[in-house]
């Protein structure tokens, strides 16, 4: 069983608190992006970014002296978003960064796949980004069916935790033997169950959080899940739909 995430715009640098375990698997496309992106002009790369000066000045210098391969953040402390807040990976025992090194995997516009331990940079690439080459019309075109193929494993289960923008990418390509549950966290609303962002977030770095804590091996164990106030509603969950109701509210 898989787990998928989106990662986070916001990035750190943390090379102190845990040794990186390997590289991205897919580091030689990650470099032809890279090459591309420095080539683009200033007002090109700002447009790519839909950014303020700020960041864009922030990334410009990022990618101007990038370098893949070294000074390097695991991926998992890499992101510095909520959902990665909620997970809080830095203070997983044990046990839990060997679960999530074996079934959670962080889809990426720039690096396409991560294990949580691999080492990465800070860098600026969101999946619906406008980004055009050789060969490839968008980052959806470039990346293909590859990302599938390396998220996917023996069991042909997938956890989807990620947003609309990353899941598509694999949600595409399913075939019919896969399993592919979406989860989705939201508030009773006029009788319809309604997902507000922010909160969806929070939830999905609890439930990885909860779920490494209990060693989840099958979606059912997922359903005692009760994180941020969400409980498992069976009445309207199904087979590829796994929805959590605030009771808080």
């Amino acid at each position: 069983m898989r787990i998928i995430i989106s990662p986070a715009k916001q990035m750190k640098v943390d090379t102190d608190t845990f040794t990186c375990e390997e590289l991205p698997v897919f580091m030689d496309k990650a470099e032809v992006l890279k090459d591309i992106i420095r080539e683009m002009s200033y007002e090109e790369k700002k447009n790519l970014w839909n950014c303020s000066d700020k960041i864009a000045r922030q990334n410009e210098e990022r990618f101007d002296n990038m370098d893949l391969k070294r000074g390097l953040t695991p991926a998992l402390l890499a992101y510095d978003g909520i959902q990665y807040t909620y997970m809080a990976p830095s203070v997983f025992e044990d046990g839990q960064f060997d679960y999530v090194q074996e079934h959670l995997r962080i889809l990426s516009g720039f690096y396409g796949v991560l294990k949580p331990m691999d080492g990465v940079v800070p860098y600026r690439l969101e999946m619906q980004a406008k980004l055009q080459g050789e060969g490839f019309r968008d980052l959806y075109d470039f990346w293909g069916r590859s990302l599938y193929d390396e998220v996917n494993d023996a069991d042909r289960v997938i956890i989807n935790l990620a947003s609309k923008e990353y899941s598509v990418c694999i949600e595409k390509n399913l075939q019919l033997e896969d399993r592919f549950i979406t989860c989705i966290f939201g508030d009773l609303s006029g009788g319809k169950v309604v997902q507000k962002g922010v909160y969806a977030k929070m939830a999905r770095g609890e439930m990885v959080r909860f779920m490494a804590g209990i060693k989840a091996e099958k979606p059912e164990d997922i359903k005692a899940f009760t994180g941020c106030g969400y409980v498992f509603d069976d009445g309207r969950s199904t087979e590829t739909e796994y929805v959590f109701v605030n009771k808080q509210v």
